[in-house]
Parts: C-alpha cells; sequence; structure tokens
C-alpha cells in the first residue's frame, strides 16, 4: 500500500485543484457570476465587475470578508451591488479599516463601534467627514518621508472615502431612490426640453420649466461623470479604442445631442431597480440580455472577462500555497521516516503546485498581453516559479527531499508576499510609458527575475544545510557535500543571470533615454547580487572559505538580493520606486534579522553542531 502513496498523493491534489475549477456556488437567487462578468474599463484596463468588487474591497478593508449589520457574510460582487444600487444599505457595512487611534479620536469613533476594532462604516465615518477632509488638506502640504502615523493613516482614509465615493457614483446618482423612473421621465422630456434649451440659445420664446428641467438633470450627469470612477459604456461596435469607454455620466450627458439615453445606462438603471426590489428574475434577465448584446459587440473584452472572472474564484496561487506547505511538510516527514515514499510524494506535490502556479502565471500574461513580471506582484510570482522549478530539477537529480523542502519554502513564501502586495488594489496595472516594451520586460525583467530566484534558491539551500546541521542529528555528510554542490552550481547559475540581466537593462536604459541607468538605487542593487556572487566564487576558487563559510556567504546573499529587490523600491529615488511601506519595511528588517542569526549558527564550530558532534571533520 505504501508504495502507492505518491500516487494518491498526486490524485487528490489533483482533485484539489479540479474542484476549484467549478462555478462558486451563489447563495442567493441573483445570478452575481453572469453579473460580475460584465466588463468595464478601469484606470486604463477592461477588467470584469468581480475583479473590481474583489480588489476594492481589498483597498478598503485589507481583506474580503464582509460582515453585514445582521451578522451574515457576503461575497465581494453582492458588496458591490449594494454600492452601486443600494447605497444606502452600503453605508451600513463596516469596510473602512482604521488602525491608528489619533484617527478614530479625529472621527469620534472608538473600538468598540468598529468591526474587530478596527472597521468602521460609510456611516459612521460621515458626520466628521468634513474634519477628517481638513486634516487630509494640512497632510498634503508635508512630505511623505516626514509624515507622522496619524498623517499617514489621516490621508489613506480619505482615499479610501474617495475611491468609496467614486463606486458610488459609477452607475446611478446615489441620492436617487428609482434612478430607473427619473432616466425614463427624463427620455420622455428630453425633445421638448432639448428644444426649449435650442430656443433658449437663439434668444428665442421657450419653456423656462422644461429648460430647467434640463439643466437640473444635465448638473446630475455631469456629477456623475465628474466622480464616477467605472467606465460602464462601451465604444460602438467596431471601435477598440479603450479610451472610447464613458462613464454612465458621460454616456448620459451624450443624451442632450442624440434626445434619447444611452440603453447601457438604462440597463444599468434597471439593474439597479431590480436588485433593491429584490427581484432576482428580473436582475437575472436584463443581466443575461446584457450579456447577449455585449458578446455580440464587444466579444472579446466577453471573453477575457468571462476568463478573468473563472481566475478570481479559481484562485490558483491560493490553492499553490496549500500544495507548497504539504510538500514541504512530507518533505520534512521523509527526513525521519519512509523516505524514499514520502520523498516521492513531496516531489509530485511540488510538481502540482508549480503547475497551478504556472498556469495562474500564463493566465495572467493573456489578460495582459504581457510578459510575466511587470510589476511588484508579479514579481514574487516570478521569483517563486523560477525558485520552484530549479527545485524541481535538484529533486529529480538528488531525491533527498531537499529540493521539495526548499522549492515548498519558497514557493509559499513568495505567494504570501504577493497576496500581501494585492491589497494595494489591481495587480495588472497599465504600464508607465518608459516600461512600456514588451520585449524588455520579457528580456531584462524576466532574466532579472531568474537571478533573484536563483539567489534566493542558494540563500534557502545553505539555511537548510545550516538549521539541519545545529538543530538536528539529520545533516550527514554525504548530504551536507551535496547541499554545497548545489549551492554552488546554483550561484554560478545566479551570477550568468544576474550579469545578463542587469548588462540588459542598461542597454533598455540607454535606448529609452539615452544614457546608460547610472545611479539608479534598482540597478545598483541588481549589480550588488553580481559583486557578491564574484565576492563568493572567488572566496571558494581562492580556498578563503570553505563548506560553513560558503553557505553563511550565500545566507548573506538573501539579504543582498532582498534588499535589491524590496529595499531599493522604498529609498523614494529613481524610476523604480514605489514608495516607502510600513509593512514592507518592517517584514524587510525582521528578514534581514533571521538570515544575520542563521550567520551566526554557521560560525558556531562544527564539532558543536549537533549532526557533527561525534564526527570528525575539518570543514
Amino acid at each position: 500500500m505504501k508504495k502507492f502513496l505518491p500516487l494518491i498523493v498526486l490524485a487528490l491534489g489533483a482533485i484539489y485543484l479540479a474542484s476549484t475549477l467549478r462555478e462558486p456556488r451563489l447563495k442567493t437567487e441573483f445570478n452575481l457570476n453572469d453579473f460580475g462578468r460584465v466588463p468595464v474599463l478601469v484606470n486604463g484596463r477592461i477588467k470584469p465587475l468581480d475583479t473590481v468588487a474583489r480588489t476594492s474591497i481589498l483597498a478598503l478593508r485589507g481583506n474580503q470578508t464582509i460582515k453585514t449589520p445582521a451578522g451574515t457574510y457576503i461575497t465581494p460582487i453582492e458588496w458591490l451591488g449594494d454600492v452601486l444600487f443600494n447605497p444606502a444599505k452600503a453605508d451600513t457595512y463596516k469596510v473602512f479599516l482604521i488602525e491608528n487611534h489619533e484617527v478614530l479620536d479625529l472621527l469620534k469613533l472608538t473600538t468598540e463601534q468598529g468591526d474587530g476594532g478596527k472597521r468602521f462604516s460609510y456611516e459612521q465615518l460621515r458626520p466628521q467627514l468634513p474634519e477628517l477632509d481638513r486634516q487630509a488638506r494640512l497632510v498634503e502640504n508635508v512630505e511623505h518621508q516626514l509624515r507622522t502615523p496619524f498623517q499617514k493613516q489621516v490621508s489613506t482614509v480619505r482615499e479610501r472615502v474617495i475611491q468609496y465615493l467614486m463606486l458610488k457614483t459609477s452607475a446611478q446618482m446615489p441620492d436617487a431612490p428609482n434612478f430607473l423612473a427619473e432616466l425614463m421621465q427624463f427620455e420622455k422630456a428630453l425633445p421638448a426640453g432639448a428644444a426649449a434649451i435650442r430656443a433658449k440659445g437663439k434668444g428665442e420664446e421657450h419653456s423656462a420649466e422644461a429648460a430647467l428641467a434640463m439643466r437640473e438633470m444635465g448638473d446630475r450627469f455631469a456629477y456623475m461623470e465628474q466622480f464616477g470612477n467605472l467606465r460602464t459604456v462601451p465604444p460602438e461596435p467596431g471601435d477598440n479604442d479603450p479610451t472610447h469607454w464613458r462613464t454612465t455620466g458621460g454616456a448620459l450627458m451624450e443624451s442632450f445631442a442624440t434626445e434619447r439615453v444611452n440603453p447601457t445606462a438604462m440597463a444599468y438603471a434597471a439593474l439597479g431597480y431590480a436588485w433593491r426590489q429584490g427581484d432576482a428574475k428580473q436582475f437575472n434577465q436584463i443581466t443575461e440580455l446584457f450579456h447577449d448584446q455585449l458578446e455580440k459587440r464587444y466579444p472579446e473584452a466577453m471573453r477575457k472577462s468571462d476568463v478573468e472572472s473563472r481566475f478570481n474564484s479559481a484562485a490558483p496561487f491560493y490553492s499553490s500555497m496549500n500544495l507548497y506547505v504539504l510538500a514541504f511538510l512530507l518533505g520534512v516527514f521523509s527526513w525521519l521516516k519512509w523516505p524514499d515514499i514520502l520523498q516521492k510524494s513531496a516531489f509530485w506535490l511540488l510538481a502540482l503546485a508549480f503547475v497551478a502556479t504556472t498556469v495562474g502565471i500564463a493566465t495572467r500574461m493573456w489578460l495582459e498581453a504581457r510578459p510575466p513580471v511587470t510589476n511588484l506582484y508579479s514579481s514574487a510570482l516570478g521569483v517563486g516559479w523560477g525558485a520552484v522549478f530549479l527545485c524541481l530539477f535538484l529533486e529529480r537529480f538528488y531525491k533527498n527531499a531537499i529540493g521539495a523542502v526548499t522549492g515548498g519554502i519558497i514557493g509559499f513564501a513568495t505567494l504570501v508576499i504577493a497576496h500581501h502586495l494585492s491589497i494595494g488594489g489591481d495587480t495588472m496595472e497599465m504600464m508607465r510609458a518608459v516600461l512600456d516594451s514588451n520585449f524588455w520586460l520579457a528580456t531584462h525583467v524576466v532574466v532579472i527575475t531568474i537571478g533573484y530566484s536563483a539567489m534566493f534558491l542558494a540563500g534557502f539551500l545553505a539555511l537548510v544545510h545550516i538549521g539541519r546541521g545545529v538543530l538536528t542529528k539529520s545533516l550527514d555528510q554525504g548530504t551536507a557535500d551535496a547541499l554545497y554542490r548545489m549551492v554552488y552550481g546554483i550561484i554560478c547559475f545566479a551570477t550568468l543571470f544576474s550579469l545578463t540581466g542587469t548588462v540588459l537593462g542598461g542597454i533598455w536604459a540607454d535606448q529609452s533615454w539615452g544614457r546608460f541607468w547610472g545611479w539608479d538605487p534598482k540597478e545598483n542593487g541588481a549589480l550588488m547580487i553580481v559583486l557578491w556572487c564574484g565576492v563568493m566564487l572567488h572566496a571558494r576558487w581562492g580556498g578563503m572559505v570553505k563548506q560553513r563559510g560558503f553557505m553563511s556567504m550565500a545566507v548573506f546573499g538573501n539579504i543582498v538580493t532582498a534588499w535589491s529587490w524590496f529595499g531599493t523600491n522604498m529609498l523614494g529615488v529613481g524610476l523604480h520606486s514605489y514608495g516607502f511601506m510600513d509593512a514592507a519595511f518592517y517584514a524587510l528588517v525582521g528578514f534581514v534579522a533571521t538570515q544575520l542569526v542563521f550567520m551566526g549558527l554557521a560560525c558556531i564550530p562544527l564539532e558543536k553542531w549537533r549532526s557533527f558532534r561525534d564526527v570528525k571533520l575539518t570543514n
């Protein structure tokens, strides 16, 4: 029976992944799966409403768990439905994350009033919004690096409130009790109203009442056009220019020229009416008709929206995280019992997790029409993917579970990093103009990312060597020598890719703005990796370090790589600066501290290591 365990583990893992591909079960009669697939344009990218809902609630709340005042839980797309169509109800949901006690005092709130002590509703914030706005305007005059925690939180909360208000005005006027009836009445009055406006412009006799009514509606539509951030209305058939997508307010403003209400704007109003009335049948019928029209006119946008919505619900990276943890545990247990069986099980589980990650990255590439690494989030995916790929080769060659354990650690850790980076919003944002080059994104960025992967893999293999040797009795001389060879080979690999990637980055810079990369901190960080690899190799070749010393240097390589990857981004200088992140800073400091601890452990005399107390060794 034991010999079939690897196959059983692989089959169970495959079944688990297959189960994530099913369409989410609906807890309501409203067909929110189809509603979530409706495409809109936000921040230059066409995406489904499902993505808008998930990224918006993540940015406001810090997670996607939404609890209603009644104590029930709703999904992100249900929350967005209320924000768009029933804002009075949405205002009661505690979705605004506030962690600073001074800001709570400013808003006259207490932790007891919040969900978990730190999440509050718009209804609770509303009375003190003028004071919040006043304080935020004062903060604008303070440089970001000099802002206090209170000032940073004030600015963040205000940005979240603005984002929320922009969502509320994207489909209808938030104060409209029945926006559908309002639009139908407006369309009926349009011919006479438009004629009155034209007559007034010519100084002719006209109906002042009709002209005033049109002006009032125009003011309301203009407000929606100015503050609504979802471009819900696609361009005319055959027009593929994304800049021609319009907000609902913008499309309604066109009504004065066309003397008819845009059908997409009317459809959203009808959806809102059905949503507020709890009429699931009408809501589903309108959604189905909406889908049919969009699929005929914009098949490419609908196809991508459908895939992205299913990608969101499948959550391949979350599934991969679970599989990486299991692969790690099986690998560790193989050092204690059933080494062959559990090692094979760990290998196949790691391979399955790698496939899931690969499918996730490939889907993102297709959706973006970009190479795999375009921002910090995707770099975390790429670093983990590259390291696990190399671990699979190591495991296939050495068959000692070290590749599975290390791959499980790095795969899980990089996906956790990616998850935290996704909290800021959409992870498939538009590229800056100077970086908008698929060729260089596919060469320089990918090659540099592979270099990062190799450096971290070498460093984590060194951590396994030191940890097993000092803390356990499981590191025999053969395994220690195998780890030494692995780290040496991977450092050579990392040197090649880091050097090539850095040179390619310089060429890209020269072609982009006419000079080499100069003193951009990110590129200097990449050069630091190359230099450290050179130091390690020369120290080994010159006999300056042996096994323990080389492993300790590989661990320090983790620090150099982490600084190049994250540290330089927080300096606030250069093209690659993405702004200081408090959470990332503390995580980076913690990571560096742990690496220094392991380097300290490596300095313990070999005879003091638990694995070698009774063995005489010289390295």
